[in-house]
């Protein structure tokens, strides 16, 4: 099917037949009453692009809709977790099957064996991993262990990477902190941010410069191999092996926070995709087929100084939760057991990126769109390219907001950042990667 065929047959329940949103407006000014924001995560409030945000009550396969009844087509996938599709159907089983059972113990069970033994079969550079409840709680946990492991304070960081907001993490930060200009957030302390170096993605040299002040201090370098939370910003060539070298030759230890790439760039994320093997790897998202979970891993003598094998003391009530392993473990065989969905996935995501591409030229307009695999962003900069921070400062935030407000308004769910990923999920189809690239083309008439 092609644009024009897609066009003509849109009607009042298609994603290009936007509605009202009276309801979610309505709905949003009661959260505000008692949700700080009126949101439980800042990116959701659409400070950055104007409005307020829509309420979403269902979501299948590709689609999610509204209080208003409207449907979109999404990309944003709960932020990376979909990569199955919403509601996929033997995932929605496994939960439901594991919740008629109970769903938490606060004991051992059987299924945190099995999500273990997945993960360490499919991420090359893990032997033992911790399971956790979120990506935020990963790396928390994971630099507690690189600290405690080297005997030393400071943590090496890049600007415009997000590692949840950790008080260690949110000097220079990347995602929601970016979104709002809030680098910095107020309640860090003076002595948490002395701990916390920052250098520039991409750039080895000022990586080399604080190792050479600092070289006896530095416990690790955690680093987003892909960083994908200032927008998708692919590492050089180089890079990333670059770090393994100065992190080895340092003592310090290398951490992959692979919560969005794990898993989704290959099988064994990131790691495998690049060959770059870190000493711990920080996990979340995908693992849980969307549930909240998270997980840690690396070597066996690095992990085995945690509690209780060792001193180092983290804990956790609902971690390994059985509803979150049970769906974990279906979204991990499906990967590790069809590799043809990550060809169709980067398949989807190249067509998009040329769709992207092409609306620029016939627009007039600037910009660039960086991709891998299955992660893509759109920035709308006088840049020929965009390799680092700097370069993403460059996007015209306002012109972003109003692409976003547009493609909306078209049935196209993107992100609400021009600081973002577009996530393409399994779930999508031709159509509709057509159909977004014909609202997208349009909007950019627009712009």
């Amino acid at each position: 099917m092609d644009i024009q065929n897609i066009q003509d047959n849109t009607n009042s329940n298609s994603p290009l037949g936007a509605r009202g949103h009276q309801n979610s407006k309505t709905a949003f000014k009661q959260a505000c009453e008692v949700i700080p924001g009126g949101v439980n995560s800042p990116v959701r409030a659409f400070k950055s692009v104007g409005g307020q945000p829509v309420l979403i009550k269902k979501a299948s396969g590709s689609r999610i809709t509204d209080i208003d009844d409207n449907e979109y087509i999404d990309f944003i996938g709960s932020w990376g977790p979909m990569i199955l599709g919403h509601a996929y159907p033997p995932i929605v089983e496994a939960i439901q099957q594991a919740a008629v059972l109970g769903t938490s113990y606060g004991a051992p069970t059987l299924l945190e064996t099995e999500m273990a033994e997945l993960i360490v079969s499919m991420m090359p550079s893990v032997e033992m991993v911790r399971m956790v409840n979120s990506g935020t709680e990963a790396t928390m946990s994971a630099i507690r262990l690189a600290r405690g492991v080297t005997g030393r304070s400071k943590i090496l960081k890049f600007a415009g990477c997000y590692h949840g907001h950790g008080d260690s993490f949110l000097i220079k930060a990347g995602s929601g902190a970016l979104t709002l200009g809030l680098p910095d957030s107020p309640g860090v302390t003076e002595s948490t941010a002395r701990d916390t170096l920052t250098a520039n993605y991409n750039d080895l040299e000022s990586v080399e410069k604080l190792f050479a002040q600092y070289a006896n201090e530095i416990a690790a370098v955690i680093v987003e191999p892909v960083a994908a939370n200032m927008g998708v910003v692919l590492p050089k060539n180089g890079f990333l092996e670059g770090l393994r070298k100065l992190t080895e030759d340092n003592g310090a230890l290398l951490i992959f926070d692979e919560v969005i790439t794990g898993f989704r760039l290959a099988p064994g994320g990131a790691q495998e995709y690049f060959g770059v093997m870190p000493d711990i790897t920080t996990m979340g998202k995908i693992i849980g087929g969307g549930l909240p979970v998270g997980a840690y891993g690396g070597k066996k003598e690095i992990m085995l100084q945690l509690a209780p094998a060792g001193p180092i003391y983290q804990a956790g009530t609902l971690s390994g939760n059985p509803l979150a392993m049970a769906a974990g473990i279906v979204m991990l065989k499906t990967l590790k057991e069809n590799s043809d969905i990550y060809s169709k996935l980067a398949r989807h995501a190249e067509m998009l990126e040329n769709g992207l591409k092409e609306g620029l030229d016939k627009a007039g307009i600037k910009g660039v769109v960086n991709r891998v695999g299955s992660l893509l962003t759109l920035f709308f900069t006088e840049n020929d390219s965009v390799e680092s921070f700097e370069d993403v400062m460059t996007s015209d935030k306002d012109r972003y907001a109003k692409f976003f407000r547009l493609s909306l308004e078209a049935g196209i769910y993107m992100a609400p950042s021009q600081f973002e990923a577009v996530f393409i999920s399994n779930a999508h189809t031709d159509e509709d990667i057509l159909a977004t690239i014909a609202a997208a083309q349009e909007a950019m008439k627009q712009l």
